[in-house]
This record gives structure tokens, C-alpha cells and sequence, in this order.
């Protein structure tokens, strides 16, 4: 396997598993991750999933060679439909990001509600420096996230940033230490699943439902209560003071 799993108090880590190839994109690895992503979408266990690498890097991007060799995915779009998948996970997600974070390591990261980087990571859109042209939603997550002069600029010149200016853009939500990197996300992804994981889920659907449409339109929606009230409501509020049922 080149992605594995781990579950943890309901936090599920899914690490990138090519450290010698600096966790490179091939198809294996993507197969790979679309079956834990298909599995994690139904599983009611898991409140809050990181996406991460193994070793010094987060994924240094596509890994040129399978290209090269015409390595052919299951379907034509199987790679851009995963990084969907992904996104459209319905419990929140962070991207834990050291080291390489590079074109299609970049549009993965992308793709989580949450970036959380090492300030000296290096992150970047590598597609001109090779050629190629992105087919897997850069041209329409990296202008959401740093807005498109931006985007065009990091697009054009095929810049590597590090986490601290990342940071400064809007591109990662926080650069810390990279000492500090695993215990920033630990401590965020424990903050999520304290939360109510039906109001997570709620709140990440009418964020999704609602991008696109009027300000008037998506109040209506939200008002009439599309999701329904998440689950665990009545016990929650039922606490009063007392410690919040852990994650429920």
C-alpha cells in the first residue's frame, strides 16, 4: 500500500507512503488513496481526517517517470475525481504539510477544509517548469484560496514559496515551526472532533451548497434546514455546564 490509515480517538491520518520518491503522485498511489477516501466517506467513527506525508516530504507532486512510461489510470479522469472525492469528504480535513508541496501534491493539499504547513516548507506550481498543462483543479482551488492575480502570478512563474509566506497569502491557514507541525495539528484535529460531528458535517454542506449561489439564496437555504439539526443536539444541549460529550 502506498497510502496507509490510522484511527485515533477519531481523527483518521492517511500518510502518502513513497518516502523514498518524496511521496511523488503515481497511479498506484492514487488508487490507493480513492479506496480510503471511499471508505472514510460512510464511516460515522471518523470526525476529522489529516492528510499527510511520510518522511521530509508532503508529495513533491506528479511523479514524472509514470508519466513518461504512459501509466494509465482506471478511467480518463480517475485522477482529478479522487482529488473531488476528497474535497467532498463529508467530515472536516487537514493537510499537514512539510517539506515538497509541488503541483499535484499542492492541488491534494487544496482539495482539505484546513492547511497547516512548516514554515519551512516549500510550496509551489511546477507546471510550467515542465510543460504541462493542470488538469486536476488548480486553476480553480489556488485562485479561491489566494485570490487569481495571485494565482496567476504563483502559476505563471512556477514560484516556490515557503510556509511563513504562504502563510502571508492565504494559501496555507497557519506556518509553525516544524518541530511544532505535529502537535499544531494533533491540537486542531482534537479541537474538531470535540465539536459535534453532525454539526461539522452540517456546516461543511451548506459551506459547499451555498459557494456558489446569491447571499439571498443561500440565507433561504440555511434557514430551511436542508441538513436537518445534527444527531447528538438534544444531548449536548441537555449538559448544561458540564463537561461536552467528547466526540459525539
Amino acid at each position: 500500500m502506498l497510502v496507509t490509515r490510522e484511527d485515533k480517538e477519531g481523527v483518521a491520518t492517511l500518510t502518502l507512503d513513497r518516502p523514498d520518491k518524496l511521496n511523488a503522485i503515481s497511479i498506484e498511489l492514487m488508487v490507493d488513496l480513492r479506496a480510503h477516501i471511499d471508505g472514510i466517506a460512510g464511516d460515522a467513527s471518523v470526525g476529522c481526517v489529516v492528510l499527510t506525508g511520510a518522511g521530509r516530504s508532503f508529495c513533491s507532486g506528479h511523479d514524472l517517470e509514470s508519466i513518461a512510461t504512459g501509466e494509465r489510470a482506471p478511467s480518463r479522469h480517475f485522477e482529478p475525481e479522487t482529488i473531488d472525492a476528497l474535497e467532498a469528504l463529508p467530515m472536516p480535513t487537514v493537510a499537514k504539510i512539510r517539506g515538497h508541496c509541488f503541483t499535484g501534491g499542492l492541488e491534494l493539499a487544496l482539495a482539505c477544509d484546513l492547511l497547516v504547513a512548516a514554515a519551512d516548507a516549500k510550496l509551489g506550481d511546477t507546471h510550467g517548469q515542465w510543460g504541462l498543462a493542470p488538469i486536476w483543479g488548480m486553476s480553480v482551488r489556488l485562485p479561491e484560496r489566494v485570490g487569481r492575480s495571485r494565482a496567476k502570478e504563483l502559476m505563471f512563474t512556477s514560484r516556490r514559496i515557503d510556509g511563513t509566506e504562504a502563510a502571508r497569502i492565504g494559501l496555507v491557514d497557519r506556518a509553525v515551526p516544524a518541530d511544532e507541525l505535529d502537535a499544531t495539528v494533533a491540537e486542531l484535529a482534537a479541537e474538531i472532533t470535540a465539536n459535534s460531528r453532525g454539526t461539522n458535517r452540517i456546516d461543511k454542506a451548506l459551506l459547499a451548497t451555498n459557494a456558489n449561489r446569491s447571499r439571498a439564496d443561500a440565507l433561504l437555504i440555511e434557514r430551511g434546514l436542508p441538513f436537518g439539526m445534527p444527531e447528538d443536539a438534544k444531548e449536548r444541549m441537555s449538559v448544561r455546564g458540564s463537561k461536552k460529550p467528547k466526540g459525539a
